[in-house]
């Protein structure tokens, strides 16, 4: 953090920030998805994201012991509200991200079976905690926004069981998710309104890997954002091209 950045601004910003990511992600879900779908996802990534979150900071389940600072602005119980929407941008984007990656499309053409929604679940959980690998170190070295507990718990600051607790509590908000409300989109092909709201899960990963990139600390995690972010993001660009640019249409 700036010793010339007035702490006022920058919880502003960071709040603002979070409230962005969580609308166009939101609106993007309700594109593909429905607004059933939409909401209810929100619903339960805030209501699951805030649980884990206050059971971390106050017993230290999951995620290790740790508590938050002021910078991430106002709290419901002892969790930042910019917290728990985060959960629900992240939890979106790795679903997003795994369908393609998974399926060939944002959201399956049809109600998932079991096996399907596990896959998919546990890639998604994958692609969230591939974002934290270098956004954890970030928040508590140079934000400092939370002050955890253990400080040599093994990767830059964290815990190594925080990124066990982010696969959990991921996998379990899009495993019930699905399994609650049966997302799927129609088969038909993609008009131009679904192509633009399934690039938001893809732009708000790609910022989130340029940021890491340009700015992640200590400096290694850089390296650590390049493949493990890059990787499925590159890979679901392609799966989201072919889906929305059938060969008979791009012509090759």
């Amino acid at each position: 953090m700036s010793g010339s950045a007035t702490p006022w601004l920058l919880t502003l910003s960071l709040l603002a920030a979070c409230v962005l990511l969580f609308a166009v992600a939101l609106g993007s879900a309700w594109i593909l998805a429905g607004r059933r779908s939409a909401l209810g996802f929100a619903g339960l990534a805030l209501l699951l994201g805030w649980f884990a979150e206050q059971m971390g900071s106050s017993r230290g389940w999951f995620f290790g012991r740790y508590h938050y600072t002021d910078v991430l602005g106002p709290e419901i119980g002892n969790v930042p509200v910019a917290i728990a929407l985060m959960w629900f941008a992240l939890c979106w984007v790795g679903y997003s991200l795994a369908c393609l990656l998974l399926w060939q499309r944002p959201v399956p053409a049809a109600p998932a079976g079991w096996v399907s929604r596990l896959l998919t679940a546990w890639l998604a959980a994958m692609i969230v905690t591939a974002f934290d690998l270098g956004a954890d170190p970030y928040f508590v070295f140079v934000l400092k926004a939370w002050i955890m507990g253990k400080t040599d718990g093994g990767w830059f600051g964290e815990t190594l069981q925080g990124f066990a607790g982010w696969m959990l509590v991921s996998f379990t908000i899009i495993l019930l998710f699905q399994a609650l409300l049966s997302p799927h989109q129609s088969p038909a092909r993609a008009p131009r309104r679904d192509r633009r709201a399934a690039l938001v899960p893809l732009g708000i990963y790609g910022s989130g890997l340029v940021f890491q990139l340009l700015f992640g600390h200590p400096i290694e995690t850089r390296a650590v954002a390049f493949f493990a972010m890059g990787m499925p993001l590159f890979l679901a660009a392609v799966a989201w091209w072919k889906w929305a640019y059938p060969p008979t249409e791009a012509g090759t």
